[in-house]
């Protein structure tokens, strides 16, 4: 836990769980799992929460930890600030009771001077859990249960009867790439939510958010009539036999109809960093730039990450392994997909994208700036 973070778009970050397990490509390289492994591990809120994968890379084994002694630490933070929820857990991790999650709404409840930003990789959950307290019996009973067993009976009143959603808590989800966009966003747009956002970090593929980004104003939906939760245009499903009685006869023959309440509010993205990052292409985060400011959504550059592009690239001299060379330069993203030597984990064509080199400087010298640009874009702090 950290009062004052060096995290970009936050101000402190608040663990009241630890541990995760691996969601998807993302994940692979956890900056969380890692310290967990080294410099925390002796740590009572770390000890027994990673394994090595048979690669020999440090992950999240799926145990969890709940740190009651951290929990009621932003009821003593008096000065206003952002708060990065669970920075090293996901709150809607499967293995997380429904009862620690009380508590800690429970805490953002009783905290209306702070912001607190919950982003997850499992916003199914998610989406059950924040539609659920929309029952103001449910409220009552759980949030003003776990207030009360915070602070006493004047917070089960007022953890009870809170405004919901919680106008202070901004609601998002981690995406790498467009399959995970298009499978967690639509559930991150009918979740009811201050504020929305959107984390592309570590950005490893193009993501097109056009359709998310406008949201109810371009008339999009967040799921077919047949109720499958997608991104795309028309339903993956679509002529696909099921003998499920809401299909037309028999199968999927419909287009999206039912708009998303919002669009996103924020988007945030950045590269890997750490020992075994992968670069990111210049031209996935000026796309996501451009697209967040043709539909006037605020926009965020946290880094490059580990790799700093050239451009344009001079050629160097490539090793025949890896198309890395000497002084740690790649070339990308052609040789990775052409060379089997390099597992890069990601299978993504790069048809079309133009060549560049990357230097590997560390996220340091690597910095935050977009064509000389540092983009800083927060969403209004809505009440």
């Amino acid at each position: 836990m950290a009062d004052h973070s060096k995290i970009e778009w936050t101000d402190a970050t608040w663990n009241p769980i630890t541990g995760c397990s691996l969601m998807s490509e993302g994940c692979r390289f956890c900056y969380a799992a890692e310290l967990a492994a080294t410099r925390l591990k002796n740590h009572p809120s770390r000890v027994g929460l990673t394994k090595k994968s048979a690669a020999g890379v440090v992950q999240f084994n799926g145990k969890v930890r709940f740190n009651d002694d951290w929990l009621d630490q932003p009821l003593r933070w008096r000065k206003p600030r952002m708060i990065f929820v669970c920075a090293h857990a996901d709150l809607f991790h499967e293995n997380v009771p429904d009862d620690w999650i009380d508590k800690i709404f429970a805490v953002m409840a009783l905290c209306p001077q702070h912001t607190f930003q919950v982003l997850t990789k499992r916003p199914e959950r998610m989406k059950k859990y924040v539609s659920a307290f929309t029952d103001e019996a449910l409220q009552w009973e759980r949030l003003g249960d776990a207030g009360g067993w915070l602070v006493g009976n004047r917070a089960y009143e007022d953890a009870g009867a809170a405004q919901w959603p919680l106008p202070n808590v901004w609601f998002g989800v981690s995406v790498e790439d467009q399959v995970t966009a298009d499978t967690r966003i639509p559930y991150l747009l009918d979740t009811p939510a201050a504020v929305r956002f959107l984390s592309a970090e570590p950005l490893l593929g193009p993501v097109n958010l056009h359709e998310f980004l406008l949201g109810y104003r371009a008339g999009h939906p967040a799921k077919c009539v047949c109720g499958h939760p997608h991104g795309f245009t028309r339903c993956p499903n679509y002529g696909r036999v099921s003998k499920q009685a809401s299909w037309p006869g028999g199968a999927c023959k419909q287009f999206r109809k039912a708009p998303f309440a919002d669009g996103l509010h924020w988007v945030i993205a950045g590269g890997e960093s750490g020992r075994k990052a992968r670069p990111m292409h210049p031209q996935w985060v000026r796309d996501l730039r451009d697209k967040c400011a043709a539909a006037e959504v605020p926009f965020l550059f946290k880094q490059w990450g580990s790799y700093l592009p050239w451009e344009p690239a001079h050629g160097p001299c490539w090793r025949a392994q890896n198309g890395q060379c000497e002084d740690h330069h790649i070339l990308f993203p052609s040789d990775w997909d052409t060379d089997p030597t390099w597992d890069d984990g990601l299978g993504f064509v790069a048809e079309g994208l133009e060549h560049f080199a990357f230097q590997k400087v560390g996220k340091g010298a690597a910095g935050r700036t977009l064509d000389g640009v540092t983009h800083d874009g927060f969403p209004e702090v809505r009440s």
